[in-house]
This record gives structure tokens, sequence and C-alpha cells, in this order.
């Protein structure tokens, strides 16, 4: 198993985390990847799967969180509209999204022939990120058969870093990809789950903080400051070794334009607390409070979004009975779930960092994991 960051002493917030740490803790919600990673081609395809049924005629409530729109996501309009989810999420690169979003539709109208022939048709939502520094990304490599094997790949076990979507991001200059974490909120004589997970792919070297610390230009002096070693090996011997090393003193090769937060950070909030898409909305945007923990100043060239979901009631896509009554939080209560979101987006970053493994990618270039630093 790779290490996350709690393995290296550093804790996150004062709230309890669930069994697995993960967005899986919430009951129902599944998490799968696809990982396409040959030289050049570092991508892939990631699904959060809200709950084991049918989605499209049972739907969840379900909310988006804008914090900076430099993105190109598919699907988010009908849920700010309607306020409910009616697909399994899909995360991938900025060029797959038309391909997922294709797929994705395919996969619920072989679940629901109805849709488009006695009812309506489906918003499919994918979401993404640019991972063009390490993936070559004008090659469209994520196809159909990705996106159906990572929804069919959907279980509680979350694997983290450079991993399905996360496969080809990069974040703080050092690898990024999947993270996630969770929460355990008591509210009165029940205990509730907050889980998120991020695809991370944003930030500045100079910028990173670890619970606190600002740990990115350390890592940079660590880097200015390092020797090659001698070698013995000829250039033409040399030069393939290079491109490869895992050696976090030599080999470091931060993607470029230092001086500007830029990228894109996706971030998926589920929960089993009993909530209006309204009050979704609200829990989202405390995301940002543990976004920018990590260092973020949520730059001009980087997407922001969180995409908020509650499983505590399934939607009918059509109901004889035009009243429904739904249990519902009170306001009152809802400053535990703001504070399990920061903590779950801080914590779940920074799993994005260490257990993304070292990446070298297109044209020779390269990325470290954190973890080689803490």
């Amino acid at each position: 198993m790779k290490k996350r960051i709690r393995e290296f002493g550093v804790q996150i917030g004062s709230l309890e985390p669930g069994v697995r740490n993960a967005i899986t803790d919430v009951p129902g919600v599944t998490v799968g990847h696809v990982t396409l990673r040959a030289g050049s081609v570092q991508t892939g395809v990631t699904a959060i799967v809200p709950h084991p049924g049918n989605l499209f005629r049972e739907k969840v409530a379900a909310a988006v969180q804008v914090i900076n729109g430099f993105g190109k996501t598919v699907g988010t309009v009908q849920i700010a509209e309607l306020g409910t989810l009616e697909t399994p999420i899909l995360l991938t690169n900025t060029l797959s999204v038309g391909t997922v979003s294709e797929a994705l539709v395919r996969y619920m109208l072989e679940q629901t022939p109805e849709i488009g022939v006695t009812t309506g048709t489906v918003n499919p939502v994918v979401c993404e990120c640019n991972d063009g520094w390490l993936n070559d990304i004008r090659g469209l490599h994520v196809q159909a058969e990705h996106v159906e094997a990572a929804l069919k790949r959907a279980g509680e076990a979350v694997e983290e870093g450079a991993v399905g979507a996360g496969t080809g991001m990069t974040c703080y200059g050092l690898k990024g990809g999947i993270g996630t974490s969770s929460r355990v909120v008591r509210i009165g004589e029940q205990s509730y789950t907050v889980g998120v997970l991020v695809l991370s792919n944003f930030g500045r070297l100079d910028d990173l903080q670890v619970a606190g610390q600002s740990v990115g230009p350390r890592i940079r002096e660590q880097v200015a400051n390092a020797t090659r070693p001698e070698s013995t090996t000829t250039t033409e011997q040399a030069a393939p070794a290079a491109s490869t090393s895992t050696n976090s003193t030599d080999t470091c090769d931060f993607p470029p334009v230092p001086d500007r937060d830029q990228g894109s950070i996706i971030i998926v909030m589920a929960t089993d607390l009993p909530l209006s898409d309204r009050q979704l909305q609200r829990v989202a945007t405390r995301a940002g409070v543990g976004l920018v923990r990590t260092g973020s100043y949520i730059g001009h060239g980087s997407g922001d979004l969180v995409l908020a979901f509650s499983t505590a009631t399934r939607f009918p896509h059509e109901s004889p009975e035009p009243i429904l009554m739904l249990p519902l939080l009170h306001d009152h209560f809802l400053d535990p779930a703001f504070r399990a979101a920061a903590e779950c987006t801080e914590e779940a970053i920074l799993n994005s960092l260490v257990a993304a493994d070292p990446v070298t990618g297109r044209d020779g270039h390269h990325c470290e994991s954190l973890r080689d630093y803490l």
C-alpha cells in the first residue's frame, strides 16, 4: 500500500477520519480507475459512483461550487439548476471530455432503455484537468472502453496518486493526481460521514504548505543545492537514464511558468447527511478553505470546481405523488460538515501528492513525488 500523509506524522484537523479515510466511507459510494501509462501517454479515467442503483431513475441531491471557472466540464449547468445528479461522475483530461461524455451517455442508455424514448434525455457529468505537461494530450488516448472499464471496476478501495485521471497531473510543481480523505461528524445522536476525492493539478512549488509549514521553498532550495553524482557511463547510456531516474535531487523537472498558479483541481464531495442542494453548495464552498491551506491562492489560470452530493435521499425520476417528504438537516447544525469539508479537502490534496510515484512522460518531462522530500 502507498504511504499517505498521516504515515509521515502529519495530522490534518481535529475530526476523526472514517474507516478507510476515503470518499467510499460514505455508504454506497464507489470509485474505479483506468490508468494509461506508456512513455508519452500518461492519462486515464476515474469514475465516482454515488450508489449501486440506477442513478437516472434514483437521483441524488447535488450542487456545484465554482471557485474559479477556468475549466471545460460537462453537466454542471443542469446540476446547478435542478439540484440533482443522475449519472456517475467521470474525471479525465481536458481534451478527452467529449469521448468520455459520449461513453457515459452510452452506459446510461444501456442501463435505462426509456431515456430519449418515453422520457427525457440524460445529463452526463464529466470533469477535467489538463495533463498536457506529462501526457500527449493531443493524442486523445482515452477511449470509450476505458470509461466502461473504470465504471465496472468501481469499488470501495480507492487507489491514490498517479492513477486513473490523475496519471499525468502535476501539483505544486510535483507529481499530483488522485487523493481522498473522509471525516465522521456527530450531529445529535447520529454519526454521518463527509468524504472528498480530488484530482489535483494546480499550484506553484514555492506556495506549497504542509500542515501550516511552508515547504515549497525548502524543496526548491534542496534541488538547487544538490550535486549530481559522478557517472562512469557513456553519454549514450546516460541520456536515457536521466530521463527515467526517480532520484529526487538530480532530475526534478519543474513545470514552466513558476510565477503563476495555473492548472486545475476537481473536488468531488460525498456525504450521507440529509442535505438539500442549497446546503450542499454551502458545504462545498468550505472545500476552498482546505485548498487554500495547502498554499493555493486560486490563480487566474486554475480551474477550481467542487461537485458535492448527498446519498441520504434518492429522488425518483417520476413520482405518482406531487409532494415529496424529505429529511433535512437544520442549518444551525451545519458547522461540523463545514469543518469536515475543509479538513477532507486539505488532507486529500496532500494524499494525492505523497501517494503519487515520480513520472517521466511527454518530451522527457519529469515530476517528483512529495514523499521523497518529506
